[in-house]
């Protein structure tokens, strides 16, 4: 059985920085494409980046920058560093594991997922 468990969420003003972690079980994350996706209220869940198996890393153009994933393969778990928050990166973050060719910007590629963790940033 695999599962994803995302923690580290949380409420913070803009300028400030969380680490996301995604815990992993049943997979070996090294061998996966680590994605990160996001949900606000009443919009679409969007990518936000992605740690290929390579160690190569895509992020979505407002995160650049500011986010940064990486794994730490002893404890099979992904981070997400989020620094210089902002207000509209409040929302529900997910983490998600894929394997072989594809677009892994699209949450189709992707076979598991987390829980999610809330993510607030106040003004």
């Amino acid at each position: 059985q695999v599962l994803l468990v995302e923690s580290g969420g949380g409420l913070v003003q803009a300028g400030d920085s969380l680490r996301l972690s995604c815990a992993a079980s049943g997979i070996i994350i090294s061998r996966y494409g680590m994605g990160w996706f996001r949900q606000a209220p009443g919009k679409e869940r969007d990518f936000v980046g992605v740690l290929y198996w390579t160690g190569l890393t895509h992020y979505r153009d407002s995160v650049k920058g500011r986010f940064t994933i990486y794994r730490d393969s002893a404890n099979n778990t992904v981070y997400q560093q989020m620094n210089s928050l902002k207000p509209e990166d409040t929302a529900v973050y997910f983490c998600a594991a894929g394997s072989g060719s594809g677009n892994y910007y699209r949450s189709s590629k992707y076979n598991y997922w987390g829980q999610g963790t809330q993510v607030t940033v106040s003004t």
